[in-house]
């Protein structure tokens, strides 16, 4: 019996070992063909933006293509949910934006685990939106556009990029503590929906940076103000919605990288590590669309995912937001 237990535990290390070894294999020839990054948005965007920046970088650095897959629709959830059915082998990842922890309080019936079905790998960089209008605008402020959304009750539409998104609940919580009615709007990404703003199919759209910040420039769309807690280094001259109408009112966003859970930890190491080294060399490229980039370990976004999940279910409680 003792010789049996003996050759039972060599055979468990010999397998953790041959494990670990495998593992340590796969990392070091990791990636060895093309890897998809899958954004559940639409092309253009902020979202989208942001991973082929990062994709492409990750293309020169380590040999292989990291080729961007858009895959929108239910507010992002189609594309996620690709993801997590994906074999976790390091060749299909996700890319997300805050839509991925505003759903679990959002949407029934979710067709996946937000925190089990994926491997967090990196938050890769973060944004606040502007408040923006077709110009020219009917008004120069936030404040002026609280009277003049009060003077018209259920009269604006405001735009987003889908049911969940980030700039969605932003509109319903500024509804909520503005005291005003508008419509909202959900479009298949950010793209279409500055595309409607645009067109003048809508009036009012919180924007991420990275979409709208070159319309900003152009004199094509008004920023009335920003989300942050302080002013964006982008366009400095902008208000915050806190300082010109609104106190209190302080809306981000971000991007990150997930791998579908399973993934070898050896993978999500060489990942993280090496999205770690590239960002410093991206962050005038990141910059230039209103970004910065963050950084970290696998483990604090893992904790902030958490984090975030928590706070939005109290938004989507309280302004009593639901998809479309």
């Amino acid at each position: 019996m003792r010789a049996m237990k003996m050759t039972a535990n060599r055979l468990c290390r010999c397998l953790g070992m041959a494990a670990f070894i495998s593992a340590a294999a796969h990392a070091a020839g990791y990636p060895a063909k093309s890897v998809r990054v899958i954004v559940g948005l639409a092309p253009g965007g902020g979202t989208d933006i942001s991973a082929r920046i990062l994709a492409q970088k990750l293309s020169d650095t380590l040999g292989q293509s990291f080729v961007v897959d858009n895959r929108p629709g239910a507010g992002s959830m189609l594309g996620t949910e690709l993801a997590a059915r994906a074999t976790p082998d390091g060749y299909t990842l996700n890319f997300v934006s805050p839509e991925f922890t505003v759903n679990p309080s959002l949407q029934r019936n979710m067709p996946y685990d937000t925190v089990r079905d994926f491997a967090p790998i990196v938050r890769v960089v973060q944004s606040q939106y502007f408040l923006s209008m077709r110009n020219p605008a009917p008004v120069n402020s936030v404040s002026e556009l609280i009277a003049l959304a009060k003077a018209k009750p259920g009269q604006l539409n405001y735009a987003s990029s889908g049911n969940g998104s980030a700039n969605h609940l932003a509109g319903e919580l500024f509804k909520t503590m503005a005291g005003v009615s508008m419509v909202h709007v959900p479009y298949k990404g950010a793209a279409p929906a500055t595309t409607a703003l645009l067109a003048g199919e809508v009036q009012v759209m919180f924007s991420s940076t990275t979409s709208i910040i070159q319309h900003v420039k152009a004199g094509r769309i008004k920023a009335l103000a920003t989300t942050g807690p302080h002013r964006t280094p982008i366009a400095p001259e902008i208000p915050t919605v806190a300082e010109s109408g609104l106190p209190g009112f302080v809306v981000t966003g971000w991007f990150g990288l997930l791998a579908p859970a399973l993934t070898p930890k050896s993978i999500i190491d060489r990942l993280n590590a090496e999205v770690n080294r590239v960002l410093p060399g991206l962050r005038e490229r990141y910059g230039e669309h209103g970004t910065e980039p963050v950084g970290g370990t696998p483990q604090e976004f893992a904790a902030f995912i958490k984090a975030e999940i928590a706070k939005w279910a109290k938004v989507v409680q309280a302004s009593g937001a639901k998809p479309d």
